[in-house]
């Protein structure tokens, strides 16, 4: 998760140092002090101080975004929020006036940017019975934000990460080659292999117009929304970018593709879709490549941090049931 090789304790160790030494940086209470509460692309801290203060702060891995790239990732939010299109959480500006901080510590060698969100109440949607009403809400808010991007007039320069098919299978990858991932036996990479070809061969018939290629929220999973008697709100828009639409629906089954319930996910994810915006057969007909894409992507990913607690939890069979979903849709498309 960093640029260099430092063994993960040790990072989270100088994270932490630099994560309460910086609270300084906003107008935040005495007495507060900030905890970790995930590890992927980012460090992710609860910040609470007396009198029931709380806040979210967000360090960001080194070389991910630029300054620039965050910018626009919060001019999305803000566009998103005051359009009434979907309640997005805000974020405090900083004693200087910026809401986006750069600080270094010892031990580090490069300079990190900080944002510190607001604090969102709420509960993920329970993913362990029927989601399908979460589904259908999660298809409704992706339409949503969909339409607000295609007719968004985008900040310029507008900087953000490009999840096509050379940011999974190009030469420099944004999370790593999926070969390197643990367990790709010569199988497996065989396999993937002839995946990765259909794939890059129907997307690029398939295309990049603005009406399915646009700016994407790239991760909007049920464990992404937070539900309260307020309403519901969509957070982490930190991989958000310009990606096919479809594949918003691909990242929302992340690591659950071989989940028996994902058919009928999928059609309420559809009908929440289709309640908000319009969309063609040829459009639905291509969901199932972006979901190999995406599980494709995820399977680099583990390989590219597996040092990090979730990813070695995730990494045994995940080759496997990889190869596994990709015979079956490769299979499908000689049907």
């Amino acid at each position: 998760m960093d640029g260099t090789d430092m063994p993960l304790e040790d990072l989270l160790e100088h994270l932490a140092t630099l994560a309460n030494e910086t609270l300084s940086l906003w107008d935040i209470p005495d007495g507060a002090s900030a905890r970790l509460i995930n590890i992927s692309e980012n460090a992710t801290y609860l910040v609470e101080a007396p009198d029931n203060y709380k806040s979210i702060l967000r360090i960001h891995r080194e070389n991910y975004h630029s300054r620039r790239a965050i910018q626009c990732e919060l001019a999305w939010l803000d566009a998103l929020g005051s359009q009434n299109v979907v309640t997005t959480p805000g974020y405090f500006i900083g004693k200087n006036g910026d809401a986006i901080q750069q600080a270094t510590v010892s031990g580090l060698d490069a300079p990190r940017f900080l944002v510190l969100f607001h604090f969102v109440d709420g509960t993920a949607p329970d993913e362990t019975g029927d989601m399908t009403d979460g589904y259908e809400e999660l298809g409704s808010i992706a339409a949503r934000c969909h339409e607000h991007a295609i007719h968004w007039n985008k900040p310029t320069p507008f900087e953000r990460l490009i999840w096509d098919v050379d940011a999974v299978f190009g030469i420099s990858p944004t999370w790593g080659d999926w070969r390197n991932a643990p367990e790709v036996t010569n199988d497996v990479r065989d396999t993937l292999k002839s995946v990765q070809s259909a794939i890059e061969i129907r997307l690029t018939a398939y295309g990049k117009a603005p009406e399915r290629f646009n700016l994407i929220h790239a991760d909007m999973r049920l464990a992404n929304l937070l539900v309260d008697d307020a309403g519901t709100r969509l957070i982490d828009f930190d991989d958000c970018g310009h990606g096919w639409l479809m594949y918003d629906f691909a990242a929302s089954i992340s690591f659950i593709e071989d989940d028996l319930r994902i058919p009928d996910l999928k059609k309420a994810w559809l009908k929440g879709y289709r309640s908000v915006r319009e969309l063609s057969i040829a459009d639905e007909s291509e969901i199932e490549t972006f979901v190999m894409l995406r599980r494709m992507a995820l399977l680099a990913w583990i390989g590219s941090h597996i040092e990090a607690p979730e990813p070695q939890e995730l990494a045994p069979g995940f080759a496997a049931t990889t190869a596994r979903l990709g015979k079956v849709w490769l299979n499908g498309l000689k049907a």
